[in-house]
């Protein structure tokens, strides 16, 4: 079977095979980006390890219409792949927050907002919500940046039955893996979702990776329970690494080797303390 790439986006390759249309083989790198940009060198067995949480995840929302398919994947890609139903994607990020951090408490300490809902005063960094928050995002087009929006401005984009659609699923999907993780002693503090209508049926499918170290923010739970905030499971070492080490203007710089391990390691970790 012949299998022809088909796009590459920051992290992810796509290929797509005459004998299988309507499906797609999605191809997990180790490819790790930042601040929208692909860094180098990749992690090394990150593409697997992301494709196994990934499908772990998928298994452990089995109520939740996804868009993996049965197949044989490629042995050249074997542990790092999918097949997936292609699906008329939705142009939305749906971001979902459960506690003040990033670019949210940036905003918050401006506004007292984030992506535009208020929030109450005196929060802190690291505080969890009073409810998770829907903050969706106009997925920009490669090489721009994404944008957050309005609830109101995704209605505009894919109307309001679409849009009160996404935001109900992504905030059922949070609740349900936040409980999950939190039973083994892991915080989900946020993630982003991605959704696709089933050309077939209409019916709304959850796509892509899903709460993948990548796409999510997670903390130790018991770190955090003793004070100690922001001890991440995901990419937070490049990113705090890089924020450090780069104004965002040119090429960003190479990742030293300890970063790379350390990161590594912490999908490594989590994937052993959710899966175990």
């Amino acid at each position: 079977m012949t299998w022809e790439h088909t796009y590459s986006g920051k992290v992810r390759d796509l290929y797509a095979s005459p004998e299988h249309p309507g499906v797609v083989l999605m191809v997990a790198s180790d490819r790790v980006s930042a601040f929208d940009h692909v860094l180098s060198p990749g992690i090394p067995g990150k593409g697997e390890l992301l494709t196994r949480l990934s499908l772990w995840w998928f298994d452990q929302l089995s109520d939740v219409p996804n868009h993996l398919v049965e197949g044989e994947v490629p042995e050249e890609f074997r542990g790092r792949a999918v097949l997936a139903k292609t699906l008329e994607m939705y142009p939305v990020e749906c971001v979902v927050r459960g506690y003040l951090t990033g670019s949210g408490w940036a905003e918050y300490r401006e506004t007292q907002t984030v992506c535009g809902i208020g929030l109450p005063a005196g929060l802190h960094d690291g505080d969890r919500l009073p409810e998770p928050i829907y903050t969706p995002a106009w997925k920009a087009p490669m090489g721009e940046h994404d944008e957050n929006i309005t609830f109101e401005r995704t209605v505009e984009l894919v109307g309001l039955e679409a849009a009160s659609a996404l935001r109900d699923a992504s905030l059922r999907v949070f609740a349900k893996a936040s409980a999950i993780a939190e039973e083994r002693g892991v915080i989900l503090a946020d993630t982003k979702f991605e959704f696709g209508a089933d050309p077939s049926t209409g019916r709304l499918t959850l796509a892509d990776e899903v709460l993948t170290s990548d796409s999510s923010r997670y903390w130790d739970k018991d770190e955090y329970d003793a004070g100690t905030r922001g001890l991440s499971f995901d990419k937070q070492i490049v990113r705090d690494w890089l924020a450090a080490n780069w104004d965002k203007t040119g090429t960003p710089p190479e990742l030293p080797q300890e970063i790379v391990d350390r990161t590594a390691a912490r999908y490594r970790e989590l994937i052993d303390r959710l899966t175990a």
